[in-house]
């Protein structure tokens, strides 16, 4: 049985001194993608492109991507923390500083990564800060994590855009960081795919209803 953590207390991130130490072993992981049968952790072909976006609980975050049409494959993992190589109850402690993070590998000639940001907007409501509906804690924290320049101008166009129809509709402030893509821990082996191979799991996953703007022509 898997067990959802939701601890009201785990709403501050850690010191990076007091953070767990971990370890230098990787997470094993699948060698493919349990819905798309692409490689996991890669190498990937040439030409794909790599985003990274947290939401809330990526079990139901990693399916809003996996079911985009010119996704290659996505993972669930750890990012923006302090500890290396966590695991999933170390994160849920509040004691590494990690989002629950999802890498999502796509090819840029049949979706564009402000689709994938329109994704990510809408997914979730991103004014909530350390929580994300009833699931409470730093792991749950809004985050788009760049890989380039260009990611980086789009995703803090996109918020601003998105921010005005936030404001508009009466919700608050964008709580979402932006940061350079840091290190990406791949999660346990069950958590990869997890409401593919667990169709009736628990998914906390839940937009505000407003729609982004990016990439609508006219905008």
């Amino acid at each position: 049985m898997v067990f959802r953590f939701r601890n009201p207390e785990k709403m501050a991130m850690v010191e990076p001194e007091r953070a767990l130490a971990g370890r230098d072993a990787e997470m094993p992981v699948p060698p493919t993608h349990f819905v798309l049968g692409h490689e996991l952790r890669g190498p990937y072909p040439e030409g794909l492109e790599t985003a990274m976006f947290a939401l809330g609980c990526f079990w139901g975050a990693e399916r809003v991507f996996w079911q985009l049409p010119g996704v290659y494959t996505t993972a669930v993992g750890y990012a923006a923390g302090f500890t290396p190589n966590p695991t999933y109850e170390e994160v849920c402690s509040g004691r590494t500083g990690h989002t629950e993070a999802v890498l999502v590998v796509f090819d840029p000639s049949e979706i564009s990564y402000d689709d994938l940001l329109r994704t990510f907007w809408e997914g979730h409501d991103p004014t909530q800060g350390m929580r994300q509906g009833n699931d409470v804690g730093t792991q749950y924290r809004s985050g788009i994590y760049t890989y380039s320049d260009e990611q980086r101008d789009a995703a803090e166009s996109s918020r601003t855009m998105f921010q005005e129809r936030l404001s508009a509709a009466g919700h608050g402030e964008i709580t979402t960081e932006i940061l350079p893509a840091p290190e990406f821990y791949f999660a346990e082996d069950y958590h990869q795919q997890y409401l593919a191979k667990n169709p009736g799991g628990y998914c906390g996953l839940g937009g505000t209803g407003v729609s982004c703007p990016i990439g609508v022509s006219g905008v």
